[in-house]
């Protein structure tokens, strides 16, 4: 399914940095509880299923790319309030989409 550009700019996806991580262990499947930095739209909160593969000390401080303008979602006793992108490896882990060099706060993917 093609979608057009307009679709697409509906879509707003930003950089921003991972301030705070805590185990979300009555999550239905293995998660993180994620409060993650976008700069002038602030701290947005999100739970993320990638423990296989990242902890809580290996992501703090870390920068990762975010849908920020989806509805938020109650997961358990957690409001997410954006989704962390990530692609599935051969193994089924999710490998987190980062950026190489280090962005501003908020900074919105084109």
């Amino acid at each position: 399914m093609k979608i057009s550009y307009e679709d697409f700019e509906k879509v707003d996806i930003r950089c921003g940095t991972i301030v705070d991580v805590k185990a979300f262990p009555e999550a239905r499947k293995p998660a993180l509880k994620l409060w993650i930095d976008f700069g002038e739209l602030g701290i947005k909160k999100s739970s993320a299923q990638i423990t296989e593969l990242y902890s809580a000390e290996n992501l703090l401080e870390t920068q990762v790319i975010a849908v920020v303008n989806f509805e938020a979602k109650q997961i358990g006793s957690f409001m997410s309030e954006c989704l962390v992108l990530g692609i599935y490896n051969e193994d089924n882990q999710v490998v987190l989409l980062r950026p190489d060099q280090q962005l501003g706060n908020g900074f919105r993917v084109m």
